[in-house]
């Protein structure tokens, strides 16, 4: 069987890892949480001093970018490839509503997209992969085979992020989340370098009425008529 490239974009916090976990998994293809590799940026930018709500020190971050590795190492018993930087694991780190009221402006900067999207481009090298994020069917892989665009309104995409982060025990509002989802969204649409667009060639995929079930089995149903 031919193999082909699945490229997901996307708005925050519309399933895209979710959906892209299960195709990958199903088709036996690698996955790449492209949105996590710029999580990682952003932590290591917190985590350094570099961003913070009144300053971001863009041209410290560039000079450091040499310093940061981002691998994934697949954990057997969550069934997952978890997010590293320079060798330390920061999976539950980089999920955060703090990481994610950073990640939109740290992915803005040019230098950090060009790194990214070169590391990007040598893991989906020999296709068979599955990876999501936000410019993938545009930039990442523009010959994919198949690119999806996944949306859903604000207000549904908050209340999953929402219910996501009570159920680790973060202490949120709905209304904070909100904020993010509509602040992201903005900022991801808006930034010169690689803005949020869906590709020409892409199939616009709305999920807001759809469970994870059901969701899953639409998209399966596109990647075999590709296949």
């Amino acid at each position: 069987m031919k193999k082909i490239t699945i490229a997901i974009d996307g708005f925050s916090s519309t399933g895209k890892s979710t959906v892209a976990k299960q195709l990958a998994k199903h088709l036996g293809y690698v996955y790449v949480d492209t949105g996590a590799m710029y999580r990682a940026v952003a932590f290591y930018a917190m985590q350094n001093g570099l961003i913070d709500k009144e300053n971001f020190n863009v041209e410290e971050l560039i000079s450091q970018l040499p310093n940061i590795e981002i691998t994934f190492k697949f954990n057997e018993a969550l069934g997952f490839a978890e997010v590293y930087l320079n060798d330390e694991n920061i999976e539950k780190d980089i999920r955060t509503l703090e990481v994610s009221a950073f990640v939109s402006t740290v992915a803005s900067v040019s230098e950090v997209r060009k790194k990214l999207v070169e590391q990007q481009q040598k893991l989906g090298k020999n296709k068979a992969v599955v990876m999501d994020g936000r410019d993938i069917g545009t930039v990442v892989f523009p010959n994919a085979e198949l690119k999806i665009f996944m949306t859903a309104s604000a207000e549904t995409r908050a209340e999953r992020r929402y219910n996501e982060l009570v159920d680790k025990g973060d202490q949120v509002t709905f209304e904070a989340v909100l904020k993010n989802v509509q602040e992201r969204d903005h900022l991801d649409t808006t930034r010169e370098d690689s803005p949020l667009v869906m590709a020409e060639d892409a199939i616009e995929f709305d999920n807001s009425n759809l469970s994870r079930d059901e969701q899953f089995e639409k998209l399966l149903a596109l990647v075999e008529a590709k296949l």
